[in-house]
């Protein structure tokens, strides 16, 4: 048995704010998730024999620590299914970008193994084993725009507007360890309620809407809060701070996902973030061709549409 083309979305984090700390060095957070539909890919082959395989190598990544290798093996042993899998993964979510592309393969594995697997688990089973693997697996179980307080497990499902983001990484990746242990982070925000966020979920009329030649844009949609963790990122890699500045000269204030690196400005149109896209790319096009070196350089640049909710989460039966 096999099943091909599974995807596993990126993740954005609307704001993120550091309200404490556990005993236990665990940071306590407020934020909201939304998925997007720039997605990796999974290919799942079923084995008699109960291996547990990769057929494509991550780089940097050895297989016993792999993500998705890992999620198999823990529904595995929590199910007892003699069953094994061989899974094939295509990279698109670039990793250190605080999009939670290996949290998300993770997840996908478990929904996807549950059902090629036939084992059964309800949606608060496959979570429970998500969070061993990661703060962030949850939610794709989870499969809902969330309201995420705790270390990132205590989910509350809201709706969100219909919006677009212009997503852009630097020329760089940033590990969440080392932002996570700065002593300069930000750990005492003060706590909001889902009603505080919900209420600020309106558009904002630009009145430079469709002047993206000149260097204006739509702005579009307002922000909620903050992410805490953006100050010592930009602090440790100036090449993030470049990148948000220059493209906040340009008419696209930015906000960084998760622990960095990528930024990303929202749209309400679709259109707007294409535009966006179209036009940074050709500023970066002509450095290129000139040779300049007053622009940063992007990994990635690319217009996304946010997700109602996850493309798997029918998958579960409850």
């Amino acid at each position: 048995m096999t099943l091909y083309d599974v995807p596993a979305p990126a993740k954005l984090n609307l704001f993120l704010h550091v309200v404490g700390r556990r005993a236990d060095g665990y940071h306590l957070l407020q934020t909201v998730f939304r998925f997007i539909d720039l997605c990796d890919t999974l290919h799942f082959e079923v084995r008699a024999d109960g291996v547990i395989s990769r057929a494509t190598d991550l780089p940097g990544v050895p297989e016993d620590e792999d993500l998705t290798v890992r999620a198999a093996r823990a529904l595995q042993k929590a199910t007892g299914t003699r069953q094994g899998a061989q899974i094939s993964l295509e990279k698109r979510i670039p990793q250190g970008g605080g999009l939670g592309g290996g949290s998300s393969d993770a997840a996908s594995v478990l929904i996807a193994l549950n059902k090629l697997w036939n084992t059964g688990l309800t949606r608060r089973e496959l979570m429970a084993l998500a969070l061993p693997l990661g703060a962030d697996v949850p939610v794709f179980v989870f499969g809902q725009s969330a309201f995420a307080q705790g270390i990132g497990e205590d989910l509350t499902a809201v709706t969100l507007p219909e919006r677009a983001y212009l997503v852009a990484q630097p020329d760089a990746s940033v590990p969440t360890v080392g932002i996570f242990s700065a002593p300069d982070l930000t750990r005492n925000s003060s706590y909001i309620t889902i009603a505080d966020f919900l209420a600020s979920q309106t558009f904002l009329p630009s009145e430079s809407s469709g002047k993206f030649a000149s260097g204006e844009f739509a702005k579009g949609c307002a922000l909620y809060g903050r992410n805490d963790l953006e100050p010592v990122v930009y602090r440790l890699y100036p090449e993030v701070l470049g990148a948000s500045r220059w493209l906040a000269e340009r008419g696209f204030p930015v906000r960084m996902s998760g622990s960095g690196a990528c930024l990303f400005a929202e749209f309400s149109e679709t259109s707007q973030a294409v535009l966006a896209e179209q036009e940074i790319t050709a500023i970066m096009r002509g450095a290129d061709k000139t040779f300049s070196q007053t622009h940063p350089r992007f990994r990635l640049v690319q217009a996304c549409t946010g997700l109602a909710e996850h493309p798997l989460r029918n998958w579960i039966a409850r």
